[in-house]
Protein backbone atom coordinates (compact mmCIF):
# COMPACT_ATOMS: atom_id res chain seq x y z
CA UNK A 1 0.00 0.00 0.00
CA UNK A 2 1.47 3.36 -0.71
CA UNK A 3 1.02 6.45 1.22
CA UNK A 4 -1.42 8.08 -0.99
CA UNK A 5 -3.66 5.05 -0.05
CA UNK A 6 -2.58 5.08 3.66
CA UNK A 7 -3.14 8.68 3.59
CA UNK A 8 -6.71 8.28 2.10
CA UNK A 9 -7.50 5.96 4.61
CA UNK A 10 -6.99 8.29 7.40
CA UNK A 11 -9.31 10.96 5.87
CA UNK A 12 -11.84 8.40 5.47
CA UNK A 13 -11.65 7.67 9.38
CA UNK A 14 -11.29 11.51 9.94
CA UNK A 15 -14.70 11.80 8.03
CA UNK A 16 -16.35 8.48 9.58
CA UNK A 17 -19.28 9.05 12.18
CA UNK A 18 -17.90 7.08 15.42
CA UNK A 19 -20.54 4.45 16.23
CA UNK A 20 -22.55 4.26 19.58
CA UNK A 21 -20.67 0.54 20.52
CA UNK A 22 -17.61 -1.31 19.97
CA UNK A 23 -17.55 -3.20 16.72
CA UNK A 24 -14.69 -4.50 14.37
CA UNK A 25 -14.89 -5.35 11.01
CA UNK A 26 -11.52 -6.90 10.18
CA UNK A 27 -8.46 -4.49 9.87
CA UNK A 28 -11.01 -1.23 11.72
CA UNK A 29 -12.41 -1.81 15.00
CA UNK A 30 -14.77 1.43 16.09
CA UNK A 31 -16.69 2.60 19.17
CA UNK A 32 -17.76 5.79 20.90
CA UNK A 33 -15.70 8.45 20.12
CA UNK A 34 -12.77 6.57 18.60
CA UNK A 35 -11.66 4.03 15.74
CA UNK A 36 -8.37 2.29 15.17
CA UNK A 37 -7.18 0.70 11.61
CA UNK A 38 -4.35 -1.65 10.84
CA UNK A 39 -2.90 -0.19 7.91
CA UNK A 40 -0.36 -3.28 7.92
CA UNK A 41 0.78 -6.29 9.76
CA UNK A 42 3.81 -8.57 9.58
CA UNK A 43 3.64 -12.09 9.78
CA UNK A 44 2.87 -13.71 13.06
CA UNK A 45 6.32 -15.51 14.79
CA UNK A 46 4.98 -18.20 16.34
CA UNK A 47 7.41 -20.48 14.14
CA UNK A 48 10.23 -18.28 14.70
CA UNK A 49 11.75 -15.24 16.15
CA UNK A 50 14.92 -15.30 15.51
CA UNK A 51 16.96 -11.93 14.34
CA UNK A 52 16.83 -13.11 10.81
CA UNK A 53 12.80 -13.00 10.60
CA UNK A 54 12.23 -10.24 12.77
CA UNK A 55 14.45 -7.28 11.96
CA UNK A 56 13.37 -7.78 8.61
CA UNK A 57 9.58 -7.67 9.72
CA UNK A 58 10.42 -4.55 12.07
CA UNK A 59 12.12 -2.54 9.35
CA UNK A 60 9.03 -2.45 7.12
CA UNK A 61 6.98 -1.92 9.55
CA UNK A 62 9.38 1.08 11.17
CA UNK A 63 9.54 2.34 7.05
CA UNK A 64 5.83 2.46 6.13
CA UNK A 65 5.74 4.24 9.74
CA UNK A 66 7.96 6.87 8.74
CA UNK A 67 6.49 7.51 5.03
CA UNK A 68 2.90 7.79 6.84
CA UNK A 69 4.19 9.99 9.46
CA UNK A 70 6.19 12.06 6.75
CA UNK A 71 2.89 12.19 5.06
CA UNK A 72 0.85 13.50 8.27
CA UNK A 73 3.56 15.56 9.04
CA UNK A 74 3.74 17.57 5.42
CA UNK A 75 -0.09 18.08 5.90
CA UNK A 76 -0.74 19.00 9.55
CA UNK A 77 2.97 20.06 11.16
CA UNK A 78 5.32 17.96 13.62
CA UNK A 79 3.09 15.71 15.96
CA UNK A 80 3.29 15.27 19.64
CA UNK A 81 4.60 12.31 21.18
CA UNK A 82 2.29 10.56 24.14
CA UNK A 83 3.46 8.45 26.35
CA UNK A 84 1.25 5.81 26.88
CA UNK A 85 3.22 4.20 29.95
CA UNK A 86 0.43 5.97 32.43
CA UNK A 87 -2.02 4.30 30.53
CA UNK A 88 -1.12 0.69 31.07
CA UNK A 89 -0.87 1.19 34.82
CA UNK A 90 -3.44 3.27 35.84
CA UNK A 91 -5.93 2.07 38.54
CA UNK A 92 -8.53 3.77 36.54
CA UNK A 93 -10.43 2.43 33.81
CA UNK A 94 -8.89 3.07 31.10
CA UNK A 95 -11.18 4.62 27.91
CA UNK A 96 -10.74 3.22 24.10
CA UNK A 97 -8.46 3.71 22.08
CA UNK A 98 -5.85 3.98 25.08
CA UNK A 99 -6.58 0.76 26.59
CA UNK A 100 -6.38 -1.08 23.34
CA UNK A 101 -3.11 1.06 22.33
CA UNK A 102 -1.49 1.00 25.41
CA UNK A 103 -1.44 -2.88 25.39
CA UNK A 104 0.16 -2.73 21.66
CA UNK A 105 2.90 0.23 21.83
CA UNK A 106 4.01 2.88 24.48
CA UNK A 107 4.18 5.96 21.83
CA UNK A 108 2.31 7.31 19.81
CA UNK A 109 2.57 10.63 17.55
CA UNK A 110 -0.49 12.25 17.59
CA UNK A 111 -1.69 15.28 15.10
CA UNK A 112 -4.70 17.56 15.63
CA UNK A 113 -5.97 18.30 12.17
CA UNK A 114 -7.88 21.89 11.54
CA UNK A 115 -10.87 22.23 11.21
CA UNK A 116 -12.15 18.90 12.87
CA UNK A 117 -12.17 18.09 16.27
CA UNK A 118 -10.34 15.06 16.07
CA UNK A 119 -6.72 14.00 16.31
CA UNK A 120 -4.83 11.38 14.49
CA UNK A 121 -2.56 8.93 16.42
CA UNK A 122 0.04 6.57 14.66
CA UNK A 123 2.20 3.94 16.37
CA UNK A 124 4.01 0.83 15.72
CA UNK A 125 3.18 -2.20 18.13
CA UNK A 126 2.88 -5.23 18.81
CA UNK A 127 0.88 -7.63 21.69
CA UNK A 128 3.47 -9.81 22.02
CA UNK A 129 7.15 -11.65 20.78
CA UNK A 130 5.11 -14.34 18.87
CA UNK A 131 2.10 -11.53 17.62
CA UNK A 132 2.84 -9.35 13.80
CA UNK A 133 3.90 -6.31 14.29
CA UNK A 134 1.62 -3.98 13.51
CA UNK A 135 1.23 -0.24 11.66
CA UNK A 136 -1.94 1.14 13.59
CA UNK A 137 -3.74 4.35 12.75
CA UNK A 138 -6.15 6.27 14.97
CA UNK A 139 -8.62 8.62 15.41
CA UNK A 140 -10.45 9.71 18.35
CA UNK A 141 -12.21 13.28 19.28
CA UNK A 142 -10.80 15.78 21.12
CA UNK A 143 -10.66 14.82 24.76
CA UNK A 144 -7.23 12.98 23.93
CA UNK A 145 -4.29 13.43 24.27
Amino acid sequence: MIVQDRLAIVDRLLAQPFPGEGTRDGSQSSGPGFHVYVLQASQEFWDDRSEEVVEPAQAEIDAAFQDLAAGLTARWGEPQVVDLEPYLWSDDEVPEPMARLCMLTLRLSVWRPPGTDRWVGLAVGQADAEFAIELLLATGDAEFP
